[in-house]
C-alpha cells in the first residue's frame, strides 16, 4: 500500500517529484498529468486535487524540467518519447500495476501517447481539454479567442498582429507577449475569482515555466497526427471540457473522441479551460461517477 505524502524519485537521470493522498481508500491510483507543456501540480493539488483525493488514491508527478523536479543537462530532452518512458519507469518504480491516467491540456496528449505505447497498464482515461499535437488547430483557436476577448490598445496591437504577413506561430508568440494579465485570465477563465484564485496560488507557488519543454514539444511532430493512431485504444475514456473553453475548445476534445471506442464527454457550462478549477465540486463528481462505472 502506498504511503500520503510528497517525495522524489530518480528515473533517467530526473529526480522527479512526486506526491501521493489518498492512500488510505487503497483504490486504483489516478496518476494525474500536468499540462503546460512546461507546467506543474500546485494548483491542483490546492483545487481539485483534495476532492479527488476524498475517494481514490491520487498520484500526482511533476515532469522532468516542470515544478520540483529537477531539470535534464540538454535543453532538447523534452520529447515526448522521453516524458513516456519517464513515466513508465515511475510507474515500475513505485510498484503500481495498473492506473487511471488523468491528464489536463498538454496532459491529455501525454496521457494518450502513453497509453498508446503501454495499453496494458492503463484501465481509464479521464482527458481534460486534451491538445491534440496539431498546433496550428491550437494556433488559430488561441489567435481568433484572443482577437474576441481584448479591448483597447490591447486589441488594436492583436490585430495589427492577425494582419502581418506571418507565421500562425509567429503570431502566436508574439501575441502572448503583447497580452496582459488581465487578458490572459479572460482568456483561461469564465468566472474572474476562479481566475484570481488561480493567479494568486501561482505566485505563491514560486514556480517557473521555463519555456524550454514547449520549444521542443512545439517543433517536433510525429510522423502520423495522433487523432489518427487512436482507434485502438478500448478503455474507457471520459473527456471534461468547458463550454467557454478558449484553449483547446470543445472541437479539439470531439475530434480525438470521433476517433476512440467507449467515449463519453462531459461539457460544464459555466468553465473554461479550467473546469476543476471553476467547477470543482461537478468536477470531482464526474471523476467519481466515471471511476465507479469502469
Amino acid at each position: 500500500m502506498h504511503r500520503n505524502g510528497e517525495n522524489y524519485i530518480t528515473v533517467n537521470g530526473i529526480g522527479h517529484w512526486y506526491k501521493i493522498g489518498g492512500a488510505e481508500h487503497n483504490t486504483i491510483p489516478i496518476i494525474v498529468v500536468h499540462g503546460g507543456p512546461g507546467g506543474n501540480h500546485y494548483v491542483s493539488e490546492r483545487t481539485v486535487g483534495p476532492k479527488l483525493e476524498s475517494f481514490a488514491t491520487v498520484i500526482y508527478y511533476e515532469q522532468r524540467g516542470c515544478g520540483r523536479s529537477s531539470a535534464p543537462t540538454d535543453d532538447n530532452a523534452y520529447s515526448i518519447p522521453l516524458l513516456i518512458n519517464d513515466l513508465e519507469k515511475i510507474r515500475k518504480a513505485l510498484h503500481i500495476p495498473t492506473f487511471h491516467l488523468l491528464g489536463y491540456s498538454f496532459g491529455g496528449q501525454l496521457c494518450l501517447e502513453y497509453t498508446l505505447a503501454y495499453p496494458n497498464h492503463v484501465t481509464s482515461l479521464l482527458l481534460q481539454a486534451p491538445s491534440t499535437g496539431n498546433y496550428e488547430d491550437m494556433y488559430q483557436k488561441q489567435l481568433a479567442a484572443f482577437e474576441s476577448i481584448t479591448t483597447g490598445k490591447i486589441r488594436v496591437k492583436v490585430q495589427h498582429i492577425q494582419e502581418l504577413p506571418l507565421s500562425l506561430k509567429e503570431k502566436y508568440d508574439m501575441i502572448w507577449n503583447v497580452v496582459d494579465t488581465e487578458t490572459v485570465d479572460r482568456f483561461l477563465f469564465q468566472n474572474a475569482d476562479c481566475a484570481q484564485r488561480n493567479r494568486t496560488l501561482w505566485k505563491r507557488s514560486g514556480l517557473q515555466n521555463t519555456g524550454l519543454m514547449a520549444k521542443v514539444v512545439f517543433r517536433s511532430r510525429s510522423s502520423t497526427p495522433l487523432k489518427e493512431r487512436i482507434s485502438s485504444i478500448t478503455v474507457p475514456t471520459l473527456f471534461l471540457v468547458g463550454k467557454h473553453d478558449r484553449n483547446t475548445g470543445i472541437f479539439m476534445s470531439e475530434q480525438l473522441a470521433n476517433q476512440m471506442q467507449h467515449v463519453s464527454i462531459k461539457v460544464f457550462e459555466n468553465s473554461a479551460h479550467f473546469p476543476d478549477i471553476e467547477e470543482t465540486e461537478a468536477y470531482a463528481n464526474e471523476v467519481q461517477r466515471f471511476l465507479e462505472l469502469t
